[in-house]
């Protein structure tokens, strides 16, 4: 019965930018520090990402721009946004970074996904599966170190405040200030974000 209003829920959350927590008391997505009891949201930091969080990259590999994404592997959202953000691989590193937010399959994806020989590949096959609504990859197999892996960017995750992916954070190009865009945007709208020009200048 849980799991059957978790889902629900779930797909209630999804009708929004972005996919939320499960454990959180409404299923979707919810106001960071809202509950009380949880401790206070440690500030969002890219040295803290840069040390902590364990991603994959794709795009300029030898940019200065680096763009951070956390993405649960079931979130249709961030399907949208793997998609969209192609064109912009060439203007920066985008280092994408699995959590499991939606449920154990999504621990299991996302180390399928952390420990294939090439990752870029298997997170197409899988962000493909989920925009066709087919669930994603398969995860039998995967090895307990990886997912803990993913367990332990879930918990930087939500050590921030954060509670719906995509969530993506990078730097201003122009004033070097923190930029967190929680949800999927398109490619323009997060050119302007992170105040690079449509040429990528």
């Amino acid at each position: 019965m849980r799991r059957r209003l978790v889902l629900t829920a779930c797909a209630a959350a999804c009708l929004l930018a972005a996919c939320g927590k499960e454990s959180s008391s409404s299923g979707g997505r919810t106001a960071a520090g809202g509950s009380g009891g949880k401790p206070a949201p440690q500030p969002v930091s890219i040295e803290a990402i840069e040390q902590k969080a364990k991603g994959f990259n794709v795009g300029a590999t030898m940019a200065t721009r680096v763009v951070y994404v956390f993405f649960d592997p079931q979130c249709p959202h961030c399907a949208v946004l793997w998609e969209s953000v192609k064109p912009l691989k060439s203007q920066a590193r985008f280092v994408w970074i699995p959590v499991g937010l939606i449920g154990e399959k999504s621990i299991a994806q996302g180390a399928g996904i952390l420990g294939a020989a090439d990752p870029v590949t298997k997170m197409e096959e899988n962000e493909a599966s989920v925009r066709a609504q087919q669930g994603g990859i398969g995860a039998m197999g995967v090895e307990d170190a990886q997912k803990e892996i993913v367990k332990a960017n879930t918990a930087l995750f939500t050590s921030f405040g954060f509670t719906g992916v995509p969530t993506i954070v990078g730097k201003h190009a122009q004033t070097g200030g923190l930029v967190t865009i929680d949800g999927s945007v398109p490619a323009v709208t997060l050119q302007q974000r992170l105040g690079w020009s449509p040429a990528g200048g």
